[in-house]
């Protein structure tokens, strides 16, 4: 039986007139890249305004204190402290930054898995000439990887357990507290790459004990490309000396002193280079709406947008690829196309912005969306 056409107004649904985009086009994509919203733009104008007006004279107050707010923020969102938090251009630089700092040479092997975003095996892989062991899970499903099957490749030679805390390929939800369990048992570190987690589900990195955590404004956190940040636990920072680095690593970084690096005592020893301010900027504005809604509504209101997008896309006779359990859902949610460019191509012309993956149309629902949103999406694909 089809599901009742409706506009799905729900709690959040006001914040919708906050994002430009959704005036002309129905906006489906956030887990590739969140929705400009205006108050992003307004903080970017107001730092070009400074840049216009003041020069680099700003740096030595507003855009340095932009910086440290950006910590703290991105602290709160994921339950530590700003000292943990260093600032990052992308996932990337991030765990180029983690890989440089291990020790492999008791414990040379990484273990991750197959559903994991590549950049998280990259950087293990290119290390393989330097000894480096990378070992990956693959998954029963294609789904997800149970965390048994992460614990049994977890041995004495394990440095790092490198997961996801949403898969990119499938959305499902990993328990990042049980992985951290398992890579502890053994000896080993854990490190979780949040991306396409933090803004869209709570999640406290001290509860879990992680040890290493990544996320940035790219997609759920509303703060377009180019700024990410790394989390490091606060009993491993003085452990762990860089060695990709910056200028932005040295506490005394402002006496240019090329003879000798003294780091910094917090998670800014993990830092490089100086901070592209637009980005800073445009994630204080995403960032402020996050936070003033607050994860967890977030999180409630989604969870019933992306089960009523699942529930029309079987109903029309689609076979959405998503976890069993929708306790373990995120946003993502992957409906099979024989031709996933074209579904996606003829969504466009209908004004449904989407994306593609291998065998997949990936749609993504966040707190601006409307069932509406699902209705049409769903009508396009299972009429092509």
């Amino acid at each position: 039986m089809a599901l009742a056409r409706t506009s799905g107004a729900h709690a959040l649904a006001h914040y919708r007139a906050e994002f430009p985009i959704f005036e002309q086009l129905i906006y489906l994509n956030s887990c590739s890249l969140g929705a400009l919203s205006t108050r992003s733009r307004e903080r970017v104008q107001a730092f070009m305004d400074v840049w216009a007006s003041r020069g680099a004279a700003a740096w030595y107050d507003v855009w340095w204190e932009a910086l440290a707010e950006l910590r703290a923020g991105y602290a709160t969102i994921v339950g530590a402290r700003a000292p943990e938090v260093a600032l990052h251009a992308s996932i990337s630089t991030a765990t180029s930054v983690l890989a440089g700092i291990l020790d492999y040479t008791k414990r040379p092997k990484v273990v991750t898995t197959a559903l994991d975003f590549p950049t998280v095996a990259y950087q293990w892989l290119s290390r393989r000439h330097g000894g480096v062991d990378v070992e990956i899970v693959e998954s029963p499903d294609g789904v997800t990887v149970p965390v048994e099957h992460l614990a049994a490749a977890i041995d004495e030679r394990t440095a790092l357990v490198a997961t996801s805390h949403v898969y990119f390929t499938t959305g499902a939800v990993q328990d990042i507290a049980a992985v951290a369990r398992a890579a502890h048992a053994r000896g080993a570190l854990c490190y979780i790459d949040a991306y396409q987690s933090v803004g869209q589900l709570p999640l406290d990195v001290h509860a879990a004990e992680v040890d290493f955590l990544t996320a940035g404004g790219l997609k759920w956190l509303l703060g377009g490309p180019g700024i990410a940040f790394l989390y490091v636990r606060s009993e491993l920072i003085p452990r762990f000396t860089p060695t990709v680095t910056g200028w932005f690593a040295h506490a005394r970084q402002f006496e240019f002193d090329p003879r000798t690096i003294e780091w910094h005592a917090d998670a800014r020893r993990f830092e490089q280079g100086t901070p592209a301010l637009a980005a800073v900027h445009a994630q204080l504005g995403g960032l402020e709406i996050i936070r003033e809604i607050g994860v967890a509504r977030i999180r409630a209101v989604v969870a019933d947008l992306t089960e009523d997008l699942i529930e029309r896309a079987k109903a029309a006779g689609l076979s959405p690829l998503v976890a069993p359990d929708p306790a373990a859902r995120s946003a993502i949610v992957m409906i099979p196309q024989a031709d996933p460019p074209s579904a996606v191509r003829r969504l466009a012309d209908a004004q449904v912005v989407a994306d593609a993956r291998p065998g997949h149309v990936r749609l993504s629902p966040f707190f601006y969306n409307l069932q509406d949103d699902n209705v049409t999406a769903i009508e396009q694909l299972s009429t092509g």
